[in-house]
């Protein structure tokens, strides 16, 4: 279990979300709460305190110009495990995990450079995780494109957004529109509330 402060790389897919739908009518307890459909990227990324602009800008240039098109079109089942994998961003990711080589994806546990996808259920029971299945594989393909990254940092109350990068052609942070909101992330304010 992750701890306060552990911060994560993400592609939000809210396209992505009918997903997890039929995945919690089956069993509730197999699909996270807190963070919307997504693909991670980096598991754990820097402990939140070393989160600054340096480290931003770092991630920033590993990160391709121009959104990413996605096509989500099969379904992977190992154990109570139910994913869709997610190949167009294993690049991305790679580039990612490459400009911070000590932050090493869930800890090591799937090798160096696991492919990149959507949980939709973990920990399911083997009927649940079948059935989790093959719902998944009736809602598919789900063609969309991934324009932003999200930075999330674990907190008492849950995965809250610290940034979002955008994938356009200026690079830094996005400032013209308003970021895609997490569930724990604080009212808006300002120009965008």
């Amino acid at each position: 279990m992750p701890r306060t402060g552990t911060t994560a790389v993400l592609a939000l897919l809210p396209d992505a979300e009918p997903l997890l739908r039929p995945a919690a009518a089956v069993d509730a307890s197999a699909v996270r709460p807190g963070v919307p459909a997504h693909a991670t990227l980096l598991f754990p990324w820097l402990p939140s305190h070393e989160v600054d602009e340096p480290a931003l800008r770092r991630l920033r240039a590993a990160l391709p110009v121009g959104p990413v098109p996605i096509r989500l079109a099969a379904v992977e089942r190992t154990d109570g495990f139910v994913g869709v994998p997610v190949p167009e961003l294993d690049l991305v990711a790679n580039a990612v995990r490459s400009a911070f080589p000590a932050q090493v994806p869930y800890g090591g546990r799937f090798g160096p450079r696991p492919p990149v996808h959507v949980t939709v259920a973990l920990e399911a029971t083997p009927g649940a995780a079948a059935d989790i299945a093959r719902r998944t594989a009736a809602t598919l393909p789900i063609t969309t494109e991934v324009d932003a990254l999200q930075v999330v940092t674990l907190t008492r109350t849950g995965w809250r957004r610290l940034a979002e990068l955008s994938l356009g052609r200026r690079p830094g942070l996005r400032h013209l529109r308003p970021p895609r909101r997490l569930p724990n992330d604080p009212a808006p304010s300002g120009p965008y509330a």
